[in-house]
């Protein structure tokens, strides 16, 4: 058997395993373009992508990893300025 890349063993620790995080992650994509009315705007429809891969990472992941909700805060401001 190979020896795994440990940046995916690390990953791991902090985001959950990728499977997991595939199906949240695609579970709450499916949300918002079934039972929602996405943005026209690329960048809006980006943002809600991003947010929902970080929301998934928290799911499966370590909740209290600052970095998940700094990112999902980031991606958040750049769907705001999008507004402009």
């Amino acid at each position: 058997m190979t020896e795994r890349d440990p940046l995916l063993e690390e990953r791991q620790k902090t985001h959950g395993s990728f499977r997991q995080n595939a199906m949240v992650s695609q579970r709450i994509k499916e949300i918002l373009r079934v039972h929602g009315t996405l943005p026209r705007s690329e960048i809006h429809r980006e943002a809600l992508d991003l947010i929902a891969t970080k929301v998934s990472r928290i799911l499966s992941g370590q909740a209290s990893h600052r970095d998940h909700w700094d990112d999902i805060a980031g991606y958040a401001k750049l769907g705001s300025e999008a507004c402009e």
